[in-house]
């Protein structure tokens, strides 16, 4: 158990800053938040953020915010997968040990985190996007990977 409440602890530290979905994390005066409390693991989801920097060197702002939030999918994507190689598998290991010997676990696992959804979607002044990845642990069932609750 404390290896896995570090594992999570020690995801949040990669994965940056963020706060609940509930919460945005973009000021009105659209810059980003100093403090943010970060969802994680929760009982039923996994959630994940991501930022994105827009291309200043783009014109138009559509392809600038278009671009970012690409970007910060994808940057949310990463920091998902950080949090679930930190989990704790029915054996005992954890997913990160699990995907080293497992080929197609890692596919389910890269298949399934590509389908999180996006629960939130935040513009700062210069472009950037932070978006927050949902992900129901019940997807991660369904794909066969058994975690430990």
């Amino acid at each position: 158990m404390k290896k896995a409440l570090f594992a999570v602890t020690a995801a949040f530290l990669l994965a940056g800053c963020g706060s609940s979905p509930e919460k945005g994390t973009v000021a009105k005066t659209g810059e980003i938040e100093r403090e943010w409390v970060e969802e994680g693991i929760t009982k039923n989801y996994i959630f994940a953020r991501g930022m994105g920097a827009a291309d200043q060197t783009l014109e138009n702002k559509t392809q600038r915010m278009a671009t970012s939030r690409n970007a910060s999918i994808v940057n949310g994507q990463y920091n998902m997968l950080s949090f679930i190689k930190g989990v704790n598998l029915e054996g005992g290991i954890t997913v990160e040990k699990a995907i080293e010997t497992d080929s197609v676990l890692a596919t389910k696992i890269d298949a399934v985190i590509k389908g999180a959804q996006v629960v939130r979607t935040e513009w700062t002044s210069d472009d950037g996007c932070i978006v927050v990845l949902r992900l129901p642990k019940k997807a991660l069932k369904e794909a066969g990977i058994k975690i430990v609750e």
